[in-house]
């Protein structure tokens, strides 16, 4: 992996590690918090090569909230599972009440440096 790819991951996973427990945020909401807007599908592959770190990627979804990367994650339904251990509530793939649950890491984190 390219150096300056592996450290658009790193800031993507030190994004995500900070999601609280029982909330979600969206693959474009942390592009846009790392000032690329339109990388939200970067943020993606970072979730999807994220496995072997501690990052919670169970907790980033897509902007409508869709579980659209479970076929990421192993067993049928690890992800959905996941998110419900959490108290929130998915279902046929889809998060329900998502602006309750949905953090937003630029209002939550503020101005990045």
């Amino acid at each position: 992996m390219a150096k300056r790819t592996q450290h658009f991951y790193d800031d993507v996973y030190a994004v995500a590690q900070q999601i609280p427990y029982g909330r979600v945020t969206s693959y474009g909401a942390i592009a846009r918090y790392l000032g690329l807007a339109r990388s939200a599908r970067m943020v993606g592959y970072a979730m999807t090569n994220s496995h072997s770190k501690e990052v919670p990627a169970h907790r980033v979804v897509n902007r409508k909230g869709l579980l659209t990367g479970k076929h990421h994650f192993e067993g049928t339904n690890l992800m959905q599972q996941l998110l419900e251990n959490e108290g929130i509530t998915v279902i046929a793939n889809q998060i329900q009440d998502f602006g309750t649950v949905f953090w937003d890491p630029s209002e939550a984190l503020g101005v990045r440096d």
